[in-house]
């Protein structure tokens, strides 16, 4: 049964005779002009892009000789290695759309999610064997001859990548698709149910490869990767450097003194990281040691990076910051230069070329400069729905007075007098307490000033008298034995009366997900489902 995700709607801004240079295609040239460059370098070595492009055409032609058809999905459960980014490149070549999943979700989600995107073929790394026989049994349409184990050590898998390319050809023969052809599904994140499937089409990622280009991540780009592959937030910058032939050093799993090493090693020009990763690399004791000159731009997304980090990278670490906020699903897209606004690194900037940003309140009426609502916005790049899931995804479309369909964020914020966009919270994350809207990121900033707090996030638990109230749940720097009651008082000396926290509890650490958002329904569940019995 075919997706007939192409036939889903175009809500992104129309461009007449808007030029194809579809990326199958587009990376074959490298085989003559970059044949010696350098593309992928991992643990396992370095591949150059003549070597690349032949195992992506063998992976190409090796899918479409066992039955991959144009718009077929098909998926991958793996940790970053160089034979994923083949895999990414090899499904796109033969005009298939990848499905990239993460590791990090349950049997029955995995499950769910290849029945969702009705994925063809699935490919898992040695690491996550275990997890696919917890579900393997209970999977339907696909059969073992199209599970691949995506490394040398099939075990509990099947037939190797190895085995499975067996004698397939590395001709040049790239698929012929168009702006409208599925490139990939991006699952978010879920722990009940099905997630929702984010479908980009190739408008989107052609769009968003070239806007990124601007930012450096082109030929000459090296690009050193830490963040997962089956994230958008690795995607905005590993696709552009393929794009253009540059250069990924990839990791397999983050880790701080790893990272500045290969940083050193590789003349690292960029990174994409997310904010938690900032922190734990510029605490390394070893920091300062390392030639970390080369770098370019260093970019950050997924959540607010704090003006203070900013201040000490820009301080200790060669090469500009720049902020990116946006959606998996597009639509919103606003980029902050750190070196050039050094008085806005409270905000995530201003909208992109191409892109608008407005305020809604709660009756989608449209607010003036410096009123906090939800952001929405309208981009070059936005997604064409959820997959199989047209209520959802009318759910999320905003029609402005001039008949244009925005995407709503979920996030709550405001715009400022200069056109900078500043993010206070998830709407879901707001706190009602009493009557009044805290806003938990307002009560995070004021812990996060105490000389003693290493991390802190503020959730709403039930409260008898005023519905729900703020707890913060906070992590001491090492060294400091500061009691909750003494950081209570002194936090709450910095708030307002209707923000003040009820009550601190001390952590060992915050649960966060692979690219570092913390996990607040995660803190919150416990409390609540306490009323709920």
């Amino acid at each position: 049964m075919k997706n007939n995700l192409s036939e889903m709607p175009v809500y992104a801004p129309m461009t007449p005779n808007e030029p194809m240079d579809a990326i199958g295609h587009r990376i074959q040239r490298f085989t003559i002009s970059r044949a010696d460059h350098p593309a992928l370098i991992s643990e396992q070595g370095t591949v150059n892009w003549r070597d690349l492009l032949g195992q992506i055409n063998r992976i190409a032609n090796r899918l479409r000789d066992a039955g991959l058809e144009p718009g077929d999905s098909v998926a991958a459960l793996s940790e970053n290695s160089a034979d994923y980014v083949a895999l990414y490149l090899g499904v796109l070549t033969a005009g298939g759309c990848m499905v990239p999943l993460s590791g990090m979700a349950s049997a029955e989600t995995l499950s769910l999610m290849l029945s969702d995107c009705r994925a063809t073929f699935l490919f898992v790394s040695q690491k996550n064997g275990n997890l696919l026989q917890s579900f393997q049994p209970g999977l339907q349409g696909l059969p073992d001859d199209r599970i691949v184990a995506l490394d040398e050590n099939g075990e509990g898998i099947g037939q190797t990548l190895k085995s499975w390319l067996g004698d397939a050809s590395a001709e040049a023969r790239p698929a012929n698709v168009s702006l409208d052809d599925a490139f990939n599904i991006i699952y978010s994140s879920g722990t009940t149910g099905t997630p929702k499937g984010i479908l980009h089409d190739y408008r989107f990622r052609q769009r968003q490869m070239e806007r990124m280009s601007l930012y450096g991540l082109d030929c000459d780009a090296i690009n050193l990767v830490s963040t997962p592959l089956y994230s958008n937030t690795t995607l905005v910058s590993v696709l552009p450097t393929l794009f253009h032939g540059g250069t990924l050093v990839i990791m397999a799993k983050f880790d701080a003194r790893r990272f500045l090493e290969l940083a050193e090693t590789h003349r690292v020009t960029h990174a994409m990281l997310v904010p938690v990763q900032y922190q734990r690399i510029l605490a390394d004791a070893e920091f300062d040691r390392f030639d970390l000159s080369s770098f370019k731009l260093k970019l950050c997304t997924s959540a607010p990076l704090r003006p203070d980090v900013i201040a000490d990278a820009m301080a200790r670490w060669p090469g500009n910051i720049r902020e990116v906020y946006g959606l998996t699903e597009g639509g919103i897209s606003t980029s902050l230069d750190c070196a050039a606004h050094p008085d806005k690194w409270s905000s995530v900037g201003i909208p992109t070329q191409g892109a608008e940003v407005r305020v809604i309140d709660e009756e989608d009426h449209e607010l003036p400069r410096g009123e906090t609502g939800e952001l929405v916005g309208r981009a070059i790049s936005m997604m064409r729905g959820y997959v199989n899931r047209p209520e959802q995804t009318e759910e999320m479309l905003w029609e402005s007075p001039e008949g244009d369909v925005f995407y709503r964020s979920g996030d709550m914020g405001r715009i400022d007098e200069d056109g900078f966009i500043h993010i206070l919270d998830r709407r879901k994350d707001m706190i009602i307490s009493g009557g009044f809207n805290i806003y938990p990121v307002d009560l995070e900033k004021a812990l996060l000033a105490h000389p003693a707090v290493d991390d802190a996030a503020v959730i709403g638990i039930p409260s008898e008298h005023w519905g729900e109230t703020p707890l913060a749940l906070v992590v001491l720097k090492s060294g400091h034995q500061d009691s909750s009651l003494t950081i209570l008082e002194w936090a709450n000396g910095q708030l307002g009366k209707s923000q003040r926290i009820s009550a601190i509890e001390l952590r060992g650490e915050l649960p966060r997900s692979t690219i570092g958002k913390v996990l607040k329904r995660e803190l919150r569940e416990p409390y609540w489902q306490k009323i709920a019995r």
